[in-house]
């Protein structure tokens, strides 16, 4: 991978958040010369900023809304890869700003597959939606990718939106059938829940947890039952760096959607995973257990059933999970509890990527 990478130029969207900045820190590990464009980070602390992420790259506080920028911005770095991670990525924030999210996520996405068009050096596009693209029918099964996209609420509905905008530049601008004519090959990745150090976004059920245990609060939980596919962030990372080295490689073979999700068995509800998180956590500030209760309050919907089928990853990328889950969540955990004990943000995540990429050799 890393022979790839070295000197390969990239555009990288959404590079100030949580996994964006986990991703960019790990093509500076590779090598990679990347210049990422988003909005400045939106939460105090971040990771962008307290990993230091701009240090080993080019940074542009930019908005996907502004065309022309984009394309300049693109034209001057004239990036072989291009992965679109920017987004408004939470479902009760959409519900509070639907328009935001859908002129974010979806006029975001149009915007940046049109400044593509104008820039020849591009031969990889991945662009990341999600798992909660799918017309959720709250079953038992793992979606695959042919199955039939949809949404909800406003951020879910906005992910189908931007895959059916991606559909419609692959069919009319980038068709596989005249590769030879245009030279890009776009796809996406459909992710988990991803769980990592150092998001501090509000309603993420690790950030809340780490806040509450923290403070000594008692952490509230709305959906203790719910089921989702919790990951680590480096999983779907690697998955996206695979799948951009296969389409530079072999072209419009890996066009397409895919899933990157975790083990089957791995797949655990919120109280699970506020349990497994509260035995390891230790005292807090009240010497007290970690304490958590069901909030009673009326919320808008949010999915209770969600699992992801990578059975097309595995078989057609070689990519598969690597880390169980109490393995994620450890890993998380240390993540925390050591920054918060004075540990520098950024070589903590590099040393946990250099263990991550030590367990897949």
């Amino acid at each position: 991978m890393k022979t790839f990478w070295d000197g390969r130029k990239v555009f990288l969207t959404g590079h100030t958040g949580f996994k964006g900045s986990w991703l960019a820190l790990w093509l500076q590990q590779l090598g990679a010369d990347v210049l990422g464009y988003a909005l400045a980070p939106h939460t105090t602390p971040n990771l962008f900023t307290a990993a230091h992420v701009a240090e080993g790259m080019t940074s542009v506080f930019g908005d996907l809304s502004d065309l022309p920028r984009l394309k300049d911005t693109l034209l001057r770095h004239r990036p072989e890869i291009v992965i679109h991670m920017a987004a408004q990525a939470l479902v009760r924030a959409s519900y509070q700003d639907p328009v935001g999210t859908y002129e974010t996520n979806v006029l975001g996405t149009a915007k940046l597959l049109e400044a593509v068009r104008s820039c020849d050096s591009v031969h990889a596009v991945v662009v990341v939606t999600t798992d909660k693209c799918y017309e959720n029918q709250e079953w038992l099964w793992a979606y695959r990718e042919n199955d039939a996209l949809g949404g909800f609420d406003p951020y879910s509905n906005s992910k189908a939106c931007a895959e059916m905008v991606l559909s419609a530049y692959r069919n009319s601008f980038f068709h596989p059938a005249l590769y030879a004519e245009h030279g890009v090959a776009l796809a996406s990745a459909r992710a988990g829940n991803v769980i990592g150090g150092g998001d501090w976004s509000s309603d993420r059920l690790i950030a809340d947890i780490v806040r509450a245990f923290t403070s000594g609060e008692t952490l509230q939980i709305r959906s203790p039952h719910a089921i989702r596919p919790w990951q680590h962030v480096l999983e779907p990372l690697r998955g996206y760096l695979t799948l951009a080295e296969k389409l530079c490689a072999n072209g419009t073979q890996f066009s397409g959607a895919w899933n990157f999700g975790p083990r089957y068995t791995d797949t655990k509800s919120v109280e699970w995973i506020v349990e497994y998180l509260a035995s390891r956590w230790g005292s807090t500030p009240s010497d007290v257990p970690p304490r958590w209760e069901i909030d009673r309050a009326s919320h808008p919907h949010e999915a209770q059933m969600l699992k992801l089928d990578w059975t097309k990853a595995s078989l057609e990328l070689g990519w598969r999970p690597t880390l169980s889950l109490a393995e994620t969540l450890d890993m998380t955990l240390d993540w925390y509890k050591g920054v918060h004990a004075g540990e520098d943000a950024r070589q903590k995540c590099l040393t946990q990527l250099d263990a991550y990429r030590q367990c897949l050799s």
